[in-house]
């Protein structure tokens, strides 16, 4: 790596290391340190870098405001100020804390030490590892800011500078520079349409697979035009932005098509084009980086993929075309153009028969559970691992330890290391991290072969676990809008930095702080979190967490809790921004029940929860707003109209679903009462639901104005009286039931009667198999 880009980027690095220890009182000597190139010069300028970067280092390196204050969509943040607590990821944590932002900046003296201990055993050939060096700016540069941008990381104002130098490295004085944009499209098809047993297991694999996929583009790319890895903006979930030099001559054009090319010839083979790589690039001025117009150029890079996507394989049509011999399909993918199938599952006697890819799969998600370092490498075989994942020609090894892996003797092979903060790790041969949401519960008992640390829970394990029904439940979840974030969002503070820091805050949710919550809830969740239980809460199992969004299965009572969970965690993260907000669906199912299946399901309601005005969950086949979900402090959230018809009645002491649930729970009803009761409860929703329905299908129109909201709201009170009525004397005359059952008889929470029994029924169901 000694081009002259990385020779740019690597100066930027150096820098940024350099600053950073002598503010925290190290005083190490670069043995390579220059004076600044032209092309240096230049990005600092176009990047604000501060002038003078060496002195006055206390007045320039200062607490990380939020940079999610800054997202106005409509509603915006208005006067909120956040800062980021200090703090740094240390070495061996797999599982860091979420970083909470704060109203006050702390003294950010109490990372010093640590900075000193890193930057001071630098050797002088270390000074050139670019990786390592990028490391120590993300282990304890992502969250204090330098100079006067100060919602603007350390470590993100030096990656995106190195990036922006790098790409001007031949031509400092271009006038413009181009934006690669990538996607790869039919992820959804190739991860969730599969159905066979171990499907756990397999979709797991897959998305794993497709994340590689996407790093292999990256490092085609970076290989094939020169660059160094600070040029790639982000990469993830099939998503991937890198900036290159200018293109006068077309040829990062031609170069990126000759990949995008040859990587979906790969693909077309592979997948029976199943997936397909839309890559292209956009020139723009090279002035737009340090300004709001580089959201423009992202956005207008990302809009050309779309055409691409619209005619795959355009190049391939005669070959897709060819009549082929049919044969028995894969009984997983149900591809039928393999001639050969073979079990996929030797150890069961009467596993089904699946293809190559498909048995790949089912191994490879037997594997996962220890995978802590991956090696590129272009050799076919390497003595320590016979069975490497192809990918685009190029192999990758799988390795349990990061001892194994860094033993191996191709020294030209990149080391991928997952979750992996170790700075130890990094010194030695090129190394690079890769940040996985990878979360998943171990076997409560060995395997038939005594492998138990190599196994995660199955559907049936999962449903064992659960209280009440035995049922396993599959959560998705996304951001709310945003593409649009990302357009406009940040407004005049739109500038390449800012992108890049948004972008990285938001994966590292995803694909870090998530497992945390997982692992360790009570030390992960905000201080003011509503739990309907104090469970640990951990088994789960991550099939997919990325850049925006997940899929995760589990135990369906924990996978709604973790989903609340998820949520009040993510809005205390962004700082409480109402225009940063996620919208999620369930779908719970027993252990059986083919999870592509629960997939599509759970999807079907995340859908439902983005149509109903975003900022909602899906679940029990109904969709509220995360506020009504989780108790209301106000009745804003309801329907306007709503508002209007209820204007007269009076407020509750408590309302929404998941608090009149928690006191319910908190009663502890006889069993039998219990049952009582939420038939009765169920049975007023269905019979309010029916007699609307009957209105809206059979009659149009109601009699009079108002019969359906007098039947939505008050409908249901005699039968609710006479329930109450029925509970047993201690329960009914207990001071903490009075705005129980007050809550219970009012109008506000009549729409809510159906989740709370649906969720009560479940809780409290005896254990079944079926």
């Amino acid at each position: 790596m000694t081009s002259l880009s990385h020779a740019q980027a690597l100066s930027i690095a150096q820098e940024a290391v350099l600053l950073i220890g002598r503010w925290a009182g190290a005083f190490p000597s670069i043995p390579t340190a220059t004076a600044d190139s032209k092309a240096v010069t230049q990005a600092k300028v176009l990047l604000k870098w501060p002038q003078e970067s060496l002195s006055n280092l206390e007045k320039q390196v200062k607490p990380l405001r939020l940079l999610f204050d800054a997202v106005n969509l409509s509603n915006g943040q208005g006067l909120k100020k956040h800062y980021w607590p200090v703090g740094y990821i240390q070495d061996h944590d797999s599982y860091p804390p979420i970083p909470y932002p704060q109203t006050n900046a702390d003294d950010l003296d109490e990372i010093k030490p640590p900075i000193q201990q890193a930057i001071v055993s630098l050797q002088p050939d270390e000074w050139n590892n670019l990786s390592l060096l990028m490391l120590i700016l993300e282990k304890f540069g992502s969250y204090v800011s330098f100079g006067e941008q100060d919602n603007v990381s350390l470590l993100d104002l030096t990656q995106t500078t190195a990036a922006v130098a790098a790409a001007l490295a031949n031509q400092a004085d271009a006038k413009c520079l181009t934006l690669i944009a990538g996607d790869l499209s039919g992820i959804q098809k190739f991860i969730y349409t599969i159905s066979s047993d171990g499907a756990l297991k397999s979709l797991r694999a897959r998305s794993f697979y497709l994340e590689l996929v996407t790093q292999e583009v990256v490092e085609q790319l970076l290989s094939a035009l020169d660059l160094p890895r600070t040029n790639v903006i982000y990469a993830g979930g099939g998503n991937l932005y890198l900036l290159a030099p200018a293109d006068e001559r077309k040829t990062v054009e031609n170069t990126m098509a000759q990949v995008r090319d040859l990587f979906n010839e790969w693909l077309r083979k592979t997948f029976q084009g199943q997936i397909f790589l839309a890559l292209d690039c956009l020139s723009f001025s090279t002035e737009a980086v340090g300004t709001p117009d580089f959201a423009k150029v992202w956005e207008k890079a990302t809009k050309k993929l779309a055409g691409q996507k619209s005619r795959k394989f355009q190049s391939q049509i005669s070959e897709l075309l060819k009549p082929k011999p049919a044969y028995e399909p894969c009984r997983v993918c149900h591809r039928d153009d393999l001639p050969s199938l073979e079990p996929l599952n030797y150890q069961e006697a009467d596993s089904c028969l699946a293809c190559l890819m498909c048995r790949t799969m089912f191994d490879l998600g037997a594997k996962l559970f220890k995978v802590e370092a991956i090696a590129r490498s272009k050799h076919s075989t390497i003595k320590e691992d016979k069975d490497p994942l192809n990918i685009g020609g190029t192999f990758y090894y799988l390795f349990p330890e990061w001892k194994t892996a860094n033993a191996i003797p191709d020294k030209e092979s990149t080391l991928f290391l997952v979750n992996d903060w170790t700075l130890a790790h990094y010194r030695t041969r090129y190394a690079v991290p890769l940040l996985l949401g990878n979360y998943g519960q171990r076997c409560p008992e060995p395997s038939a072969d005594n492998n138990a640390q190599l196994q995660f829970m199955n559907a049936r394990e999962m449903a064992e676990k659960a209280k009440g029904i035995n049922r396993v439940a599959s959560l998705r979840m996304d951001v709310d809008n945003l593409g649009k974030i990302f357009a406009k969002g940040l407004g005049s503070n739109q500038t390449l930095p800012r992108l890049a820091g948004l972008s990285r805050q938001m994966s590292y949710f995803f694909k870090v702080y998530l497992n945390s919550l997982a692992k360790n809830r009570e030390a992960n969740l905000p201080r003011e979190a509503k739990k309907l239980s104090d469970d640990s809460r951990q088994n789960l199992l991550f099939i997919y967490a990325g850049g925006d969004d997940l899929f995760v299965s589990g135990t369906w009572n924990e996978i709604v809790e973790f989903a609340f969970d998820i949520y009040q965690s993510f809005r205390a993260y962004t700082g409480y921004n109402t225009d940063i907000t996620l919208s999620g669906g369930i779908s719970i199912d027993g252990a059986k029940f083919p999870l592509y299946q629960a997939a599509e399901a759970s999807g079907n309601s995340e859908n439902a929860a983005k149509n109903n005005g975003r900022d909602s969950l899906g679940l029990f086949e109904q969709v509220f707003k995360w506020d009504e979900w989780l108790g209301c402090t106000s009745p804003s959230v309801a329907d306007p109209d709503a508002r209007e018809y209820l204007q007269s009645a009076e407020y509750p002491p408590i309302l929404g679903i998941f608090p009149l649930i928690e006191q319910l729970e908190k009663q502890q009803i006889e069993t039998n009462y219990a049952r009582s009761f939420v038939r009765s409860l169920l049975a007023t929703a269905q019979m309010q639901e029916q007699m609307i329905k009957e209105i809206e299908t059979k009659r149009r129109s109601p009699i009079y104005k108002q019969e359906i909201n007098d039947i939505r709201y008050y409908l249901h009170l005699p039968q609710m009286a006479y329930t109450l009525a029925r509970l047993p004397q201690r329960v009914r005359e207990h001071p903490e039931f009075a705005p129980v059952r007050k809550s219970l008889n009012n109008p506000y929470n009549a729409p809510y009667f159906r989740a709370i029994a649906t969720w009560l029924e479940l809780l409290n169901r005896a254990q079944s198999n079926d």
